[in-house]
């Protein structure tokens, strides 16, 4: 039993050079794991909650000191000396000390840096890689082993870019017949043939927050167009070897119960934007669709979901927030097929975990999403 010795935490910058926190766990055996917390650019109102500093004179009040300072004089005490493979024990105090709904008081950047070190140092002290340690977690250990297939943002729009994509994430994903080595050459193939393109076109070929390319076109189908176009100059098959899907990011641009997009030169309303997806579909056979409408439009997301999810997947990320209990409303409405998994929405190792097995029982097709 490897018990936890010390628990220490630092403000670091994110990819974007955004303020977070580094956490460090060192354990009795002597061994030393660390974990930072990721935060999302664009953020549904369900999502567990950040602690930031609000100090405007530093980092533009991102700050992280007040979550540092929670690391160390409020979570490290509780923690010292206990087994760190307990992971449900450790998480539960932590969310005990808290107090809140959504973790609101320590934050949950302060508890997830925790849980995620915690969750590394027991795995190098078993010998395991984490992924295996993870896996102990999970009700039903027969479930077979396998890289999950990627899916490749290889135009960014929305929040993640300064052009005027309305949709946030132009996807290329493989087919699952493929491995994952010839799955990145397809990806870099594609994302090669883009910057060829653009650059045929004299267009700016400057790449978003996600790192795909983030051009300027009139609508964005036409940018589903552009996209397509690109990965019939590879050797590789359009809806055959790879597929095209999108994240939505549907909330930002709905406003007063409705949908403005570049291909429409009035507002849609959510009836207008179901059939506009279905004609999308019908054109660029999408095999996912991640937030297509507003989080809280469930009429619009149960019509679509009807009407479509027979050959797409249809995915809640802000919709359901790993949140349990937005997870139930989605499947009682029948709004989704598929679910995003970010741990820092929900704020800790073993609920995230929780919710993977959840998504499983239901059917739900699981996408373990990145962040910066």
């Amino acid at each position: 039993m490897s018990k936890i010795k010390q628990i220490f935490s630092r403000e670091i910058l994110n990819s974007k050079a955004t303020p977070t926190l580094e956490t460090t766990v060192v354990l009795s055996d002597g061994t030393v794991a660390s974990a930072s917390c990721p935060s999302g650019t664009s953020v549904g109102s369900y999502e567990a909650a950040e602690l930031r500093d609000n100090d405007p004179e530093k980092f533009q009040g991102k700050g992280v000191l007040k979550a540092v300072e929670n690391v160390e004089k409020i979570i490290a005490p509780i923690l010292l000396d206990k087994d760190a493979t307990k992971q449900q024990e450790i998480d539960n105090l932590m969310m005990h000390a808290d107090g809140t709904l959504n973790k609101g008081k320590l934050g949950a950047n302060a508890i997830l840096s925790v849980s995620m070190a915690v969750a590394k140092a027991a795995s190098i002290s078993l010998h395991l890689p984490l992924f295996m340690y993870l896996r102990e977690y999970i009700k039903n250990e027969n479930i077979p082993l396998k890289i999950p297939t990627p899916a490749f943002n290889l135009i960014n729009g929305g929040k993640h870019a300064n052009n005027n994509m309305d949709f946030q994430e132009f996807l290329v994903i493989p087919a699952t017949s493929i491995s994952y080595p010839e799955s990145l050459n397809l990806a870099t193939s594609v994302y090669q043939s883009i910057r060829k393109n653009l650059e045929e076109r004299n267009a700016i070929s400057l790449t978003g927050d996600e790192g795909g390319y983030a051009p300027t076109f009139p609508t964005n189908k036409e940018g589903l167009t552009f996209l397509q176009e690109a990965i019939m100059e590879t050797k590789y098959r359009p809806n055959y070897d790879v597929f095209l899907g999108l994240d939505c990011s549907a909330d930002n641009f709905y406003s007063s119960k409705e949908y403005k997009l570049k291909d429409s030169a009035s507002a849609m309303s959510s009836e207008a934007l179901v059939s506009f997806y279905n004609e999308l579909t019908k054109e660029f056979h999408f095999i996912y669709l991640e937030d297509p409408m507003s989080e809280d439009d469930w009429e619009g997301w149960a019509n679509l979901n009807q009407k479509i999810s027979h050959q797409t997947i249809i995915v809640g990320d802000d919709l359901v927030a790993t949140n349990p209990y937005r997870l139930q409303i989605a499947l009682d409405r029948k709004a989704i097929t598929g679910i995003i998994i970010k741990p820092n929405q929900i704020g800790t190792v073993i609920e995230a975990l929780a919710m993977v097995e959840a998504a499983r029982l239901a059917n739900l097709k699981i996408v373990v999403s990145h962040r910066s």
